[in-house]
């Protein structure tokens, strides 16, 4: 069965975007950017809340070919390649080959999910599909990068999730900047 693992960047003080949406601060320097590709190689899909999904969808198609930064064309193919999934109450569809789940029963769908992937659910910011999916329980690792800025506001990391008791099982610098924490389910 698949691991469900939530990926996301931080900044010190918590906020995974600026307090006018802004996310234009972490850097995904060569470390960072051979991990977190690394870490999509593996992914047998890619799961997204509804914003996220339509920043991805709109961006990561054509990224390879506009883009001058080396991350961005060594994930354009990864992401086209991969399978996706958006977790959402509003969509019924999404193009690109995504699968739309978060219906009635979105556990069940969850189970059904997981029993056939293969390889690693990747769970990729935001905080509306993470948040639901945690509250679930359904989230096997938390593998959080804190990068070294104060954003003094903005959207939170899983807010409004109820107490969950978890376990450090590794952190990593990156390119002398950015920290990874790895947390698993306790």
């Amino acid at each position: 069965m698949s691991k469900v693992i939530y990926w996301v960047h931080q900044s010190v003080d918590g906020f995974i975007e600026g307090p006018k949406g802004e996310f234009d601060w972490p850097a995904m320097e060569a470390e960072l950017s051979a991990y977190s590709l690394e870490l999509t190689e593996r992914a047998g899909a890619f799961v997204y809340g509804r914003r996220v999904w339509e920043m991805m969808a709109s961006y990561w198609p054509d990224a390879g070919s506009t883009s001058d930064h080396p991350h961005n064309r060594a994930f354009a193919p990864i992401w086209r390649r991969t399978p996706k999934v958006v977790v959402s109450r509003t969509l019924t569809e999404a193009d690109h080959g995504a699968r739309v789940i978060g219906g009635e029963d979105l556990a069940a769908e969850w189970a059904a999910l997981r029993a056939e992937t293969d390889g690693d659910l990747l769970v990729t910011g935001g905080t509306g599909a993470a948040t639901a999916l945690a509250a679930l329980g359904l989230v096997d690792e938390y593998q959080v990068v804190v990068h070294p800025v104060l954003l003094g506001g903005g959207k939170q990391v899983l807010p409004d999730v109820a107490r969950h008791d978890l376990r450090l099982v590794g952190t990593r610098p990156f390119d002398g900047r950015a920290v990874l924490l790895r947390y698993e389910r306790a």
